[in-house]
């Protein structure tokens, strides 16, 4: 188990230096101080070291986010805090930030990226349903521009929304009117 720490450990401090072209079994051997050997051991391949190393990063980053989605008070302000909450997520981690980077082996600019990604929007999204039933029969369709808007936020991160508090009021401004309730 700590072998397998040290070698996701590794696997992420190389994605955010190098990127994901910057990754290959040699090199998170000899940053994890193991041996090939065991790498391949642990994880196979190459992509399922990224795929698990990443899988990881998620899972902390998604319960930094659910913290923050907890004080919200209304369906406007939760998809609003995630948008901000996950822009400050990229901004704050170095391996995130590496996902915007094209490149060989960038998992985010594979074919079918946005069809990976709209299970975890709806999952995110999951919680809202519950506090606001009558978004159930929008909740795909607010998934899917929730996840188009973040993406291009994140991508595109704009001089002029660049402080959290100006990009939640352009969200609030847009969004509210496309999650009122009495629709």
């Amino acid at each position: 188990m700590r072998s397998r720490k040290k070698i996701l450990d590794a696997t992420l401090g190389l994605i955010g230096s190098a990127g994901f072209e910057g990754v290959n079994i040699a090199a998170v051997a000899a940053a994890s101080g193991v041996t090939r050997q065991t790498v391949y051991s642990i994880f196979g391949t190459r992509e399922d070291l990224v795929s698990q190393a990443i899988a990881g990063l998620a899972v902390e980053v998604l319960g930094d986010i659910r913290a923050r989605l907890a004080t919200t008070q209304s369906a406007v302000e939760y998809v609003v805090e995630l948008v901000v909450a996950g822009r400050a997520a990229v901004r704050d981690t170095p391996v995130l930030r590496a996902l915007l980077r094209a490149g060989d082996g960038n998992p985010l600019f594979d074919p079918g990226m946005i069809t990976r990604a709209k299970p975890v929007a709806r999952e995110l999204l999951s919680p809202l349903v519950e506090r606001e039933p009558r978004l159930a029969d929008r909740a795909d369709d607010i998934a899917e521009i929730t996840l188009h808007l973040a993406l291009s936020v994140v991508f595109f991160d704009d001089e002029t929304l660049h402080a959290d508090g100006e990009l939640r009021r352009f969200l609030t401004r847009w969004l509210a009117p496309a999650l009122a309730l009495d629709r």
